[in-house]
């Protein structure tokens, strides 16, 4: 990543409206992992990631921020909520489970990349393995001339897979019964377990005929092209690297392990969260599918609002271990219209994208777009304030009858104006109870 972080802000801004100090800091930290990894072995030991407490109401960016960055650079990322995770010895998610998380994040990416590197390899497999059941191999001591029918045959056949002329005929492969990847968060023990008897009852030699579709067979044959052309130890080393030194684990809603005065009842776990957190953003090992992750230079990112809480309420030995703060601005009217307007990937082009599949040019008065922003900042104000989140609320019901009734205004403008807003939306901002149930 040869970016400066003044370029870093730059490509933040083409997605992100404002919060100049939180990219500021995030951009900072990127950079300084990858000053980390120019410097020597041993030089890199002593520098760990400065993590980031952000504090801000929702919907402000403080995730967008994280998720948009890691995404631009390709960075292994997860999101994970801190009042899904209980003390040990309680029922709930353990903490080191955001640790695994990330690593099978990692694993996928790397798996991808290295599918798309070898997409040629792994096509002419799968397609010489069809070739094999279309056109079957002749008996040992085969006359030339039937071996050259042979090839020609195949070659014919090859153009017809190539052209998707026999994507519906019917093929019969050998398979091995179905082993599935557990999608439960289990311990590492109780996994590897599941792993071992799976592997006992592969080995077993258990596998069945199926019959498939040419198209659904591909499939089948490109798993089978992908374990056999592609090095599983390589992809796992690769995943583990990628996971230690460019990790990234953002922890929203921190402030929800605050146990508070009062707040009896849940003192013990919350603050037992906090204190099962510690070693992990402080820097141990867990045990992963892809080996055992060293989290010391992974960079986490804790997130909360504080609204009935505060940073210093957080156990001192968890404050010390986020040394990086910064504070989300509220979103105010003028905000929500840029964030409306401005990004890349801005709601009012989603929607006009959405509704151009269905030949509808959706058009936006400037006034209709000013009025949106007034009217949502102002419901903001009068129920709780969700930021820029409540714009995709605010959009849905002021379009919900073209979004119905597409196909009526089909070839033609659909010209949204200021008053068509006010009509949808001004009773329903100004009406505290109402709002609350519709905005």
């Amino acid at each position: 990543m040869e970016l400066q972080p003044k370029e870093i802000v730059k490509l933040l801004d083409e997605y992100v409206i404002g919060q100049n100090d939180a990219k500021k800091v995030i951009a900072v930290a990127l950079r300084n992992r990858y000053r980390r990894l120019k410097l020597t072995e041993s030089q890199r030991e002593d520098i760990t990631p400065k993590n980031i407490l952000m504090i801000g109401s929702t919907g402000v960016g403080k995730t967008e921020i994280a998720r948009r960055l890691s995404k631009l650079f390709g960075l292994p990322f997860v999101k994970v909520e801190a009042s899904k995770y209980t003390e040990v010895g309680y029922v709930g998610r353990d903490v080191e489970s955001m640790v695994r998380d990330l690593a099978r994040t990692a694993l996928a990416m790397v798996k991808k990349e290295a599918q798309e590197q070898n997409q040629t390899r792994i096509e002419e497999f799968v397609e010489e393995k069809l070739l094999e059941i279309l056109v079957p191999n002749l008996p040992a001591g085969a006359s030339e001339e039937k071996l050259a029918a042979l090839e020609a045959s195949r070659e014919k056949m090859r153009e017809k897979l190539k052209n998707g002329a026999l994507d519906n005929a019917t093929v019969e492969l050998e398979v091995s019964e179905a082993r599935s990847e557990s999608e439960l968060d289990l311990s590492p023990e109780l996994d590897e377990m599941r792993e071992n008897l799976a592997n006992i009852i592969i080995s077993a030699g258990k596998k069945v005929k199926k019959k498939f579709k040419v198209k659904d067979a591909r499939k089948v044959l490109e798993n089978e092209a992908v374990s056999t052309l592609l090095d599983d130890g390589e992809i796992k080393s690769e995943a583990l690297m990628r996971t230690e030194n460019e990790g990234i684990i953002f922890i929203d809603e921190i402030d929800k392990v605050v146990a508070l005065s009062g707040d009896k009842g849940s003192e013990p776990s919350k603050n037992g969260v906090q204190r099962d957190l510690l070693p992990i953003v402080e820097g141990c090992t867990v045990k992963t599918k892809i080996g055992q992750v060293k989290t010391d230079h992974i960079l986490f990112i804790a997130a909360g609002a504080f609204h009935v809480s505060k940073p210093s309420d957080l156990i001192p030995e968890l404050q010390g271990r986020f040394p990086l703060r910064v504070s989300l601005d509220p979103l105010d009217e003028k905000r929500l219209f840029e964030i409306l307007t401005k990004p890349k990937n801005s709601l009012l082009r989603q929607y006009e994208l959405l509704l151009g599949t269905e030949n509808v040019r959706l058009v936006w008065e400037d006034d209709a777009v000013s009025e949106l922003a007034r009217l949502t900042a102002q419901a903001n104000e009068t129920v709780e304030d969700i930021g820029a989140r409540r714009l995709h609320t605010v959009l849905e019901k002021v379009l919900e009858d073209v979004s119905f009734a597409a196909e009526e205004f089909a070839g033609r403008e659909y010209v949204v104006t200021a008053e068509m807003v006010r009509q949808k939306l001004e009773n329903v901002a100004q009406d505290r109870d109402l709002a609350k149930y519709i905005l």
